[in-house]
């Protein structure tokens, strides 16, 4: 592994992660509501072919935030669209979805049964 790999990751994902704490800190927006623009700002990015280049340099920096799983289901829709039509627009983001969605169910209903949640005062 080249130290500049993680270095671009770093970097790029720093960023993601000042930005929304800007956002947090400078406006009124709620952190759902960040979030979900993360995600929606993925997906525009994606559309438009620029979230692409972002993620083959940064990596993990790219792939592994909010705006990673835009993208993601952003290229499901085009690649389902280009094979299935106007059906894939429907289904193609969650194919290619899938497997991070199953995962974080599975790893969510075993935090669940293993601890016990308690009321925050």
């Amino acid at each position: 592994m080249d130290w500049m790999q993680f270095l671009r990751a770093f970097l790029v994902g720093g960023a993601f992660c000042l930005v929304g704490q800007l956002l947090i800190d400078l406006t009124k927006l709620t952190p759902a509501r960040i979030l979900t623009g993360y995600v929606v700002a993925g997906v525009i990015l994606g559309a438009v072919g620029l979230y692409e280049p972002l993620a083959k340099w940064a990596g993990a920096g790219a792939t592994v935030p909010l705006t990673g799983f835009g993208n993601l289901l952003a290229r499901g829709v085009r690649e389902a669209v280009a094979q299935r039509g106007v059906l894939g627009a429907f289904t193609g983001g969650f194919t290619a979805a899938a497997g991070g969605i199953c995962a974080a169910i599975f790893f969510g209903i075993l935090v669940a049964t293993i601890f016990k949640s308690k009321e925050k005062y």
